[in-house]
């Protein structure tokens, strides 16, 4: 829930925000600047055969994720050809009609972050107007990855009807993207300075979520409205592809916002909260939201990977000591992905009744 106080006549109005994680944050002015740059980081080192090569990337990353918990990625290796098709066959699933869609509607799996999610369902920052976007979100599916524990797995997603190239060209992209996303984690255990291989045992079997979204340009004005409101992400970290429309903003460590720009042939990369508990909040899972004022549409494609449900999120050795003890209880990856999904999906009501007619 957003409110605002003024603390003295002399200090400007301080707007408060609790987030679903529990948390909250404050800042004073809801208008974003560029003043402050999001890191850039060129990765194509991260696929050479020398570990001093792949060190020298994961300090970049380091510094990063604990400085702000953003930046952007280049060299990336992923043909963009990916990108293009989930975009296009995005862009054609939000044209459906509304009962079309609904027939995947996210209430239709309770407890699970699938489906499609309607324009305006939620309100997560508790503003005038409810979000002005709508999503379709899909789950990881053993039978699209190479190198899948069990490719009969049976997969959470839900699918509309009639629609054999959407599912084709999501899980197309989702396979780029799951497998830079097991490169980056052994960056990251290198980042962590533990052994590159401390978090495969992780990801055999991994949280790996992909969510297409649309925004129509906003109207209203910020302080009404937001396309998606502030907020952190759930897993480990998130991918994100955008398009060249902007919108995305982050909140420094100076709680002010900045504003993510599209940079060419980039994708961003955040630490999401699952990161920030295991490494005791040396890895900063940073507030960000979308205010799509652009004057035309905003499509973007975010990732979210993180461990395997079964796994227990424990402290990462070299992020607790007597001195910095562990600030979070143990708990299994699945059982905080449940606790958040449940929480995020509470703020969402419309759709509810239109499906149980279904």
């Amino acid at each position: 829930m957003s409110t605002t106080t003024t603390t003295s006549v002399n200090e400007p109005a301080t707007t408060s925000v609790l987030l679903q994680n529990g948390k909250t944050f404050q800042y004073t002015s809801n208008e974003p600047t560029s003043l402050e740059q999001i890191p850039v980081i060129d990765i194509a080192c991260i696929y050479s055969d020398k570990l001093e090569d792949r060190k020298a990337v994961a300090e970049e990353v380091r510094r990063a994720s604990h400085d702000i918990g953003f930046f952007y990625i280049v060299n990336h290796g992923i043909d963009p050809s990916y990108k293009e098709q989930a975009f296009e066959k995005a862009k054609l699933f939000f044209e459906l009609p509304e009962e079309q869609k609904m027939e995947v509607f996210t209430g239709r799996v309770p407890g699970e972050f699938v489906g499609y999610h309607p324009m305006e369902a939620y309100n997560r920052n508790q503003w005038k107007h409810r979000d002005l976007s709508e999503a379709f979100n899909l789950a990881y599916d053993a039978s699209t990855d190479p190198e899948a524990v069990d490719k009969d797995e049976p997969s959470i997603s839900i699918w509309p009807s009639d629609q054999p190239e959407f599912k084709q060209a999501m899980y197309g992209y989702h396979t780029q993207l799951l497998q830079l996303a097991r490169r980056l984690t052994r960056i990251f255990a290198l980042a962590l300075h533990v052994p590159e291989d401390a978090f495969d045992e992780y990801i055999k079997t991994p949280e790996a979520g992909m969510r297409i979204i649309h925004y129509p340009s906003q109207e209203r004005s910020r302080d009404d409205q937001q396309g998606i409101g502030a907020h952190t992400d759930v897993e480990c970290f998130t991918i994100v592809t955008q398009d060249d429309s902007g919108g995305l903003e982050v909140l420094s460590k100076q709680n002010s916002w900045i504003r993510a720009n599209p940079v060419p042939g980039s994708m961003l990369v955040n630490i999401a909260d699952c990161f920030m508990r295991q490494t005791n909040d040396f890895f900063v899972s940073t507030v960000h939201r979308v205010i799509n004022q652009s004057g035309k549409e905003r499509f973007s494609v975010p990732f979210f990977f993180g461990f395997d449900r079964s796994k227990v999120l424990e402290t990462v050795p070299t992020c607790v000591s007597d001195e910095n003890p562990a600030k979070y209880p143990a708990m299994t990856a699945g059982e905080y992905y449940a606790w958040r999904t449940n929480r995020q999906k509470s703020d969402g009501t419309k759709g509810e009744n239109d499906a149980s007619k279904q």
